[in-house]
C-alpha cells in the first residue's frame, strides 16, 4: 500500500509539474506584453515612459532569459511562492484565496445539485416500466452535455430573474444569487453522472447478483437501492475527477455570465491581461484539486466495494504462485546435470 501511494505520489507531482511548463511554455508564446498591457489599462491612454516600463519587466524579472525566468518561477512554485500580479500588483496567492470561498460555495452546490439530478435520472430510467418515461429520461443526459453552459446560464437569467423576478440576476451577495449559477453548472455535471450511472445499473441489474435478489424474493424497489445502486455507483465514482475538472472550467463561464468574483472570474481577467503569476497560480491551483481527488477516489475504492481488496490479494498470490513456479523451472538448474552420451 506505501508504494502504491508513493507512485500516486510520484505522478501527482509529475502532472502538477507539466501543468506548470505548459502554462508557462503558452504564455511566454503569446506576441503582447503583459507589462505594457498593464500599464495602459492602468494608464487611461496616457503614453507611459520606456524607461517605466524597462523598470516594471526587471521588476517581474521579464527582462531576463526564458530559462531564467522558468527555472526562477519553478524553483518559487515550489517554496509556494508564485509571486505578485502584474496587473494589480497582488500576491497571487492571495488573489486565488480571496476569490476562492465564493468559487467553492458555487462548486459545491452545483455539484450537490449534480449529484441529486444524475442520480434521479438514472434511478427512475432503469426503475420506471412505461416505456416513453424511460425513453425521456434516458435522452436527458446527451441533452445536458450538449447544450453550451453560457446558453443555459442566459436562459436561466431571462426566464427566473428578468421575467419571473425570482431569482437575482447578478452579484455574489447572499445564497439565492447562488441558485441559478449552481444549477447551471450543474446541469452538465449532472448529465455525465446520469450517462454513467445509467449504463452500469442497467449492467448490474443484467447480473447474477441482482437476479439473486429477485429470487429470494426482493423487491423491484430493494433491488435498486440495496442491491443495485451501491455497485452500480463505483464507475460513476471513478469520474470524480472529470466532475472536479468540469466544475472547475464551468466556473469561468458561469462567474462571468452571472458577474460573480471567483477563481474562474479572476482566471478570465488575468488571461485577458495576460498576467502570468496569476494565470500559473490558478493553473497550478486547479491540478492541484484535481490530483488530489483523484488520490482520495484511488484510496477510497475498497470502503466502496470491499471486493477490489479481495482481488488485488487473489492477483498479488497469483503473481507469487507464477514467479515460485518459474524459479522451479529455471533452466539454469539443468547446468548441474552431466551431458548425455549417444
Amino acid at each position: 500500500m506505501t508504494r502504491y501511494v508513493l507512485t500516486r505520489l510520484g505522478q501527482a507531482a509529475l502532472v502538477l509539474w507539466a501543468a506548470f511548463t505548459i502554462s508557462f511554455v503558452i504564455l511566454f508564446l503569446l506576441p503582447s506584453d503583459p507589462v505594457s498591457m498593464a500599464a495602459e489599462s492602468s494608464g487611461q491612454g496616457v503614453a507611459v515612459d520606456q524607461a517605466a516600463l524597462d523598470q516594471l519587466r526587471a521588476r517581474y524579472g521579464l527582462d531576463q532569459s526564458v530559462w531564467v525566468q522558468y527555472w526562477t518561477s519553478l524553483t518559487n512554485a515550489l517554496r509556494g511562492d508564485f509571486g505578485t500580479s502584474i496587473a494589480t500588483g497582488q500576491s497571487v496567492t492571495d488573489a486565488i484565496f480571496s476569490a476562492l470561498p465564493s468559487t467553492l460555495v458555487l462548486a459545491v452546490t452545483g455539484l450537490v445539485l449534480s449529484v441529486v439530478f444524475g442520480v434521479t435520472i438514472a434511478f427512475f430510467a432503469t426503475y420506471t416500466r412505461k416505456r416513453w418515461l424511460a425513453n425521456l429520461l434516458f435522452s436527458l443526459p446527451p441533452l445536458g452535455v450538449a447544450v453550451p453552459t453560457f446558453w443555459v446560464g442566459l436562459i436561466l437569467l431571462q426566464l427566473f430573474s428578468f421575467r419571473l423576478h425570482i431569482f437575482p440576476a447578478f452579484g455574489d451577495k447572499g445564497f439565492a444569487t447562488v441558485i441559478l449559477p449552481a444549477i447551471t453548472l450543474a446541469i452538465p455535471t449532472g448529465a455525465v453522472i446520469a450517462q454513467v450511472l445509467t449504463t452500469s445499473l442497467q449492467s448490474t441489474l443484467r447480473s447474477p447478483h441482482a437476479e439473486t435478489a429477485y429470487a429470494k424474493g426482493a423487491s423491484r424497489w430493494r433491488v435498486h437501492t440495496r442491491h443495485a445502486l451501491r455497485l452500480a455507483s463505483i464507475p460513476a465514482f471513478t469520474i470524480a475527477g472529470v466532475l472536479v475538472g468540469t466544475l472547475l472550467a464551468g466556473s469561468v463561464v458561469v462567474e462571468t455570465v452571472f458577474s460573480r468574483a471567483g477563481v474562474g472570474r479572476l482566471t478570465q481577467t488575468s488571461v485577458m491581461a495576460q498576467d502570468i503569476p496569476v494565470v500559473q497560480g490558478v493553473v497550478v491551483f486547479a491540478s492541484l484539486v484535481f490530483v488530489l481527488v483523484n488520490l482520495a477516489v484511488d484510496l477510497f475504492y475498497p470502503l466502496i466495494d470491499p471486493r477490489i481488496i479481495q482481488a488485488k490479494k487473489t492477483v498479488t498470490e497469483k503473481a507469487n504462485a507464477e514467479e515460485s513456479n518459474a524459479e522451479k523451472s529455471n533452466p539454469e538448474s539443468s547446468t548441474d546435470l552431466e551431458p548425455t552420451h549417444v
